[in-house]
């Protein structure tokens, strides 16, 4: 790691479009997978964990037709972006913290989190305030991106790193041992949560040459653009010269990868 790289934050949510850019073309696609396989009724009362810019709320509302949405973030500029982008009565977004939910006991039916639970300090105690809020027979589920695995335009990128910075100490399927299903259901089993299943939801990302790829790690916005932030100039180039080499282009330019996503969730007693 250079000088340029130190007192820099692991990560950064100060862009919703650069987000939406970077990995929310792809969280909406899992997010319809997701709350398919929940198959929650109509009418229920749902929280959104850590909303980001909303993609999971407004999967919500589309499939679910629930009687209210509420989703916290921690970020302004993430609820900022949620908020333009949602024009229906039945959604509030807020400022919450995932580990500490400004919110009553058994206040909602179903509590749902999206590519959150690796980011938080204390990953069981968002569980338990996941779970204190849910009413006795409802619903807590969530899911992380299988940033060891399968997420590979994650995958790739953190690979190249590997080549290029060996010293980095930021590739996320180091730094986030929960986001594994073993990991996951020991989680949920410790906070007393039962009934528990998962499922692995595989989709498509088709990038349309080496640019579309490349260019959303320049936004600043999430852990892999931090570090390309923080690069010098030769560094930078060094690690997209890297990068074109390992990527498996097609003969017409296009990437063809795969984002998975792990999912769990579970009965409240």
């Amino acid at each position: 790691m250079d000088d340029a790289q130190a007192g820099l934050p692991r990560d950064s949510w100060a862009s919703g479009e650069n987000y939406e850019a970077y990995v929310g073309r792809w969280s909406k696609q899992v997010a319809g997978r997701f709350i398919e396989w929940l198959a929650i009724a109509p009418g229920r009362d749902w929280l959104d964990v850590g909303c980001g810019t909303g993609a999971v709320t407004r999967t919500i509302v589309a499939l679910r037709e629930p009687r209210r949405v509420v989703a916290v973030d921690q970020s302004e500029a993430f609820l900022r972006f949620a908020l333009a982008a949602t024009d229906d009565e039945r959604v509030s977004f807020q400022p919450g913290d995932a580990q500490d939910l400004p919110f009553d006991a058994d206040a909602f039916d179903v509590a749902v989190s999206g590519l959150v639970l690796n980011f938080v300090s204390e990953p069981e105690r968002m569980a338990r305030e996941m779970a204190r809020v849910v009413r006795p027979g409802g619903v807590i589920a969530l899911y992380v991106w299988d940033y060891a695995g399968e997420m590979q335009m994650m995958r790739h990128f953190w690979d190249a790193v590997r080549e290029t910075d060996p010293a980095s100490d930021l590739d996320e399927g180091r730094r986030f041992p929960i986001a594994n299903l073993a990991a996951l259901r020991e989680l949920f089993g410790c906070v007393g949560l039962r009934q528990i299943d998962t499922n692995v939801i595989d989709i498509p990302t088709v990038f349309t040459n080496f640019d579309d790829y490349w260019r959303p790690f320049l936004g600043g916005t999430g852990p892999a653009p931090v570090y390309v932030q923080s690069l010098s100039d030769a560094a930078r180039l060094d690690l997209c010269e890297a990068l074109r080499r390992r990527l498996p282009v097609q003969p017409g330019g296009t990437i063809s990868l795969i984002a998975r996503a792990l999912a769990i969730r579970a009965k409240v007693t």
